[in-house]
């Protein structure tokens, strides 16, 4: 059988996956592998133990007489970068992007380099600490000169795992581009203050194209670069879907995609939470977050301990218009302080106690969850594109799809189930097919009535 292997390194999940020459999947292996800490104690990957994971499972895979590999390709999380030495050895843990910056070494940085709005607006990457993951070389490089000295080579992580794949380094726009604060999307080149550091000289050769010729025995094999996964997941709906759209990528984030908007990020959208992506082919991405996933468990954990009710009864909610009919507080995130399009801090708590019935309560907790999420996607643009397409776990919530269907009354607003998303992605991306129809399910909402 004729397959395309993808690597798809998430933060917890690790996988292999095989995709046969209609892209479906034939073969998944998965694993959680444990963690270990940094020099400080800090959470972190497991740079040795991925590494044999994923040199083991290659070789495997290399000599499996089932499948006949035609491509590899990797996806993986982003703002997570691997330092080689001279023997191509990794130097230092794989710092967590989760890790706090110091402050010190931030105001060190901002005090020489200019505004951190300035900087944000050339590189569409609001300032995040090490989730800018061009600082943490500079806080290597500071902190750390004697460790910064033994690098020779930098690749961002999927990049990294393509490394171990096919012994090619390279850097691509997915990952330089993924609000590393590396790339001035002014200059399409990496910003001034990288050059003046000289960090682009620890980077690997940035390259577009979309694969090249590996060679393993006597096969031959097309590889790609590796891809950034929130790139990588838009990859089919790009090549599906000509017709401009919107992609919310929903669960415990809510990520919000707008590869059709063609004006730069202004300094009201960096500060509410808005950021820049980029495609495989260099092209901006505009996109927007809220913690969505994570706002609505608190807020369903209150719900429950207030009516006393079992974890998963908000599951059997039934959609009832008449419920946002009543009168009900205003509703105030408490998990998006610093994050969202409104990342203020909050006047007061929400009010459940205001609520006669839990039905009620959830009811108004999605509506203020859509009217929020419907502000980051006006941010974005999503009022000039014709559609909307929910993807995650939120896709199934009647509630949420038939709210913002609401919020949206002239787009088509179709929810979506595409297992493998990014890895699927990363296969487009390596084998490029003429064409290609959408594989995973597409529902339109359709706005249903009040019932008597």
């Amino acid at each position: 059988m004729k397959v395309t292997a993808v690597f798809d390194i998430g933060r917890t999940n690790k996988k292999y996956i095989l995709f046969d020459e209609s892209y479906r999947v034939v073969r998944e292996i998965r694993d959680v592998l444990p963690e270990t800490v940094d020099e400080d104690g800090f959470p972190t990957e497991d740079i040795d133990l991925l590494t044999s994971w994923v040199q083991k499972h290659w070789e495997d895979l290399k000599n499996n007489q089932e499948f006949e590999l035609q491509a590899v390709n990797v996806s993986g999380y982003g703002a997570s970068l691997v330092h080689l030495d001279g023997f191509d050895k990794p130097v230092t843990p794989l710092y967590s992007y989760l890790k706090p910056f110091p402050e010190k070494l931030a105001k060190e940085f901002y005090g020489h380099y200019g505004d951190p709005m300035r900087i944000a607006l050339q590189t569409g990457s609001p300032p995040m600490g090490f989730l800018n993951s061009g600082l943490q070389l500079y806080w290597i490089k500071k902190t750390k000169p004697e460790v910064y000295n033994q690098i020779k080579t930098t690749l961002h992580l999927p990049q990294y795992i393509l490394f171990l794949l096919t012994g090619r380094k390279v850097s691509d726009f997915t990952s330089i581009g993924c609000h590393t604060a590396l790339w001035s999307l002014e200059m399409m080149d990496y910003h001034e203050w990288v050059k003046e550091e000289e960090i682009q000289k620890k980077m690997a050769s940035l390259l577009a194209a979309s694969s090249f010729i590996y060679r393993y025995n006597d096969h031959v094999i097309q590889s790609g670069f590796g891809v950034h996964d929130s790139s990588a997941a838009l990859i089919p709906y790009r090549m599906a879907f000509k017709k401009p759209f919107v992609l919310l990528s929903t669960g415990t984030w809510c990520v919000n995609f707008n590869p059709f908007a063609t004006h730069p990020l202004t300094s009201d959208q960096l500060e509410r939470d808005c950021l820049h992506f980029m495609t495989p082919e260099g092209s901006g991405v505009k996109s927007s977050r809220v913690f969505m996933g994570r706002e609505h468990d608190y807020q369903v954990t209150r719900i429950n301990e207030y009516f006393g009710l079992d974890p998963e009864a908000y599951r059997d909610i039934k959609f009832d218009p008449k419920e946002l009919e009543k009168d009900a507080p205003p509703f105030y995130p408490a998990c998006m302080e610093g994050n969202g399009p409104f990342p203020e801090p909050q006047p007061s708590a929400w009010q459940i106690s205001a609520f006669a019935t839990p039905e009620a309560a959830y009811h108004h907790l999605l509506k203020g969850l859509t009217d929020i999420v419907a502000i980051s996607l006006q941010l974005i643009g999503a009022e000039e594109v014709p559609t909307l397409f929910i993807d995650g776990g939120f896709a199934k919530n009647h509630i949420f799809t038939q709210l913002l269907a609401r919020k949206f009354p002239n787009h088509e607003v179709y929810t979506t189930l595409l297992p493998y998303a990014a890895a699927l992605g990363a296969a487009l991306h390596v084998t490029r097919p003429q064409t290609f129809e959408f594989p995973g399910e597409l529902v339109k909402v359709e706005l249903e009535q009040p019932t008597n």
